[in-house]
């Protein structure tokens, strides 16, 4: 029985280049990270944002390092179109998404992947030939990876929200916002009233009776409605104590309204207003 086939440790995985970095000079055992060519599967998308040939998909990617460092890196195998550093792989074609430099931002923590794409696919197969020399490294005197309190300080300063910047973004978001709600009313009002293939027509709320804006009047009869409601369905004259309740009150109702009248009449008649016919 043949034996199986091990990985010997440090060895990169079947169809991945292992290129050794480090962080600095002073760092003694290097980091790999695992390169390979991008490849796009059929009926996925054409890869318009990662295209194939041209991306280098880059594995293992330390928190440090940033994508002006992997542009850095890898800048001596051809120019450098863009670099994209995510969580986990794109399934199929990236969707192009307006990017938020003040909401929805993502702390990314741990190792993380990226794509690298290059101007000329002679950049990916120089990238991958990296592997045959030393280490490279990702902080240098000319371009040193911030660290430590400097860091710290760096972050906060970029956390300082310019307020002209901040309202040019939301302007823009509430103009496509507005664009898009102005799509879909014109087409609507486009379907409106024309019959699908199986002959349905779609009703909308914007109809002979559109729907009206709640209003505190409104709140007061629903509610005055519901308690209506709910005194219907309770047991009336149950028990004895509760008929006679009933008895006693509407006794006395018809006797106060029998003297609201006496008194309405005996004013009339002193006003001589008093006409029976």
């Amino acid at each position: 029985m043949a034996a199986a086939a091990e990985r010997v440790p440090g060895e990169a995985p079947a169809g991945y280049t292992a290129l050794a970095v480090k962080f600095g000079p002073r760092q003694r055992s290097p980091h790999c990270l695992l390169v390979k060519e991008h490849r796009v599967r059929e009926g996925t998308g054409t890869g318009a944002a990662h295209p194939p040939r041209r991306t280098l998909f880059v594995l293992n990617v330390p928190p440090y390092c940033s994508r002006e460092s992997l542009s850095r890196l890898f800048f001596s195998c051809g120019p450098v179109q863009s670099v994209d550093i995510c969580d986990k792989p794109e399934i199929g074609e990236k969707t192009e998404t307006l990017k938020s430099k003040f909401f929805n931002l993502k702390t990314t923590k741990g190792f993380r992947v990226a794509y690298v794409v290059f101007r000329s696919p002679a950049g990916v197969q120089a990238a991958k030939a990296l592997s045959q020399g030393g280490p490279l490294l990702i902080s240098t005197e000319s371009h040193p990876v911030k660290t430590g309190i400097s860091k710290w300080i760096a972050s906060y300063a970029a956390s300082v929200v310019d307020r002209e910047e901040l309202k040019a973004e939301v302007d823009a978001f509430m103009q496509d916002y507005d664009k898009q709600i102005a799509e879909e009313e014109a087409k609507a009002a486009e379907e409106e009233g024309v019959p699908d293939e199986e002959g349905w027509v779609k009703v909308t709320r914007k109809g002979r009776k559109p729907g009206l804006p709640r209003t505190e009047a409104a709140n007061l009869r629903l509610l005055e409605r519901e308690r209506r409601k709910r005194a219907r369905k309770e047991l009336l004259n149950f028990y004895a104590w509760q008929h006679r309740e009933t008895k006693r009150e509407h006794i006395a109702q018809l006797r106060k309204k029998f003297e609201e009248d006496k008194q309405r009449i005996a004013l009339m008649r002193a006003q001589r207003k008093f006409r029976p016919y």
